[in-house]
């Protein structure tokens, strides 16, 4: 039996969490999903050890989190966590949600370019 990737309490948080989108990433899940179509699956809420993503695409092995105003006063946390995920082999990318709400488009083509330097290497 394969190692599980967190455990059953982180699991049923990120389920939780699923059920409390921000608008942030309402937006950001509508344009994910498109993805699909191009064979890139990205799932909301992936828990891995115990920290949980806000978005994950694991085959690609990347990572986006949407930061609000909270993640101002827990930088070392999320420095912290970054660093177990790239130590995993996931690239982390981070966005502010006002970027995410007033400015979709760069948000999008840095997401696309992490993906085609993930697809080349």
């Amino acid at each position: 039996m394969p190692p599980r990737r967190s455990t059953p309490k982180i699991l049923h948080q990120a389920g939780e969490l699923r059920k409390q989108t921000t608008p942030a990433e309402r937006k950001l899940w509508a344009y994910l999903r498109l993805m699909r179509a191009d064979g890139i699956h990205f799932r909301r809420q992936h828990a891995i050890g115990r920290y949980i993503t806000d978005f994950c695409a694991p085959r690609k092995k990347l990572i986006i989190e949407l930061d609000g105003s909270q993640h101002l006063e827990q930088e070392e946390y999320d420095k912290e966590r970054t660093q177990y995920l790239n130590s995993l082999g996931y690239t982390v990318l981070r966005f502010w949600n006002s970027d995410m709400m007033k400015n979709i488009d760069n948000v999008l083509a840095v997401i696309l370019q992490a993906l085609e330097r993930e697809h080349k290497e």
